[in-house]
């Protein structure tokens, strides 16, 4: 599978409790607009391989033609993709919910949005 067919892609924690859950979300907005693969997928380590860096893993990214975003950097860019007009069904990756009880807690829910709030990066393809 090529990565320019399915872009735009939102790349997120498919191990991770809160990321499925802002995953599904995003999903639901974009109106499958948007391809969502897992960090953990197949397709997913493929592109984290051949775009992305050694901080794939602390953040979601959100990829479109011309840049890879991560973390705060990706929000703009993702607001933007679900409110356009263009409209195209994407896939959305099985997730496994891997994650053990300590990602569902109040302090998990803290630490994963606090590591959105300040973590950011850009990749120009």
């Amino acid at each position: 599978m090529e990565i320019k067919e399915e872009i735009p892609i939102v790349l997120f924690d498919d191990q991770c409790y809160v990321c499925i859950k802002f995953a599904t979300i995003v999903n639901f907005l974009a109106r499958g607009k948007i391809t969502m693969i897992g960090h953990y997928s197949d397709f997913g380590i493929k592109i984290r391989n051949e775009i992305l860096d050694q901080t794939a893993l602390e953040m979601f990214w959100f990829i479109d033609e011309k840049r890879a975003s991560g973390g705060r950097a990706a929000l703009f860019p993702l607001i933007k993709s679900i409110f356009s007009t263009k409209s195209r069904k994407r896939k959305f990756t099985q997730l496994d919910n891997i994650c053990s009880k300590d990602c569902k807690t109040v302090k998990s829910v803290f630490v994963r949005s606090f590591t959105l709030i300040t973590s950011s990066k850009k990749i120009d393809l």
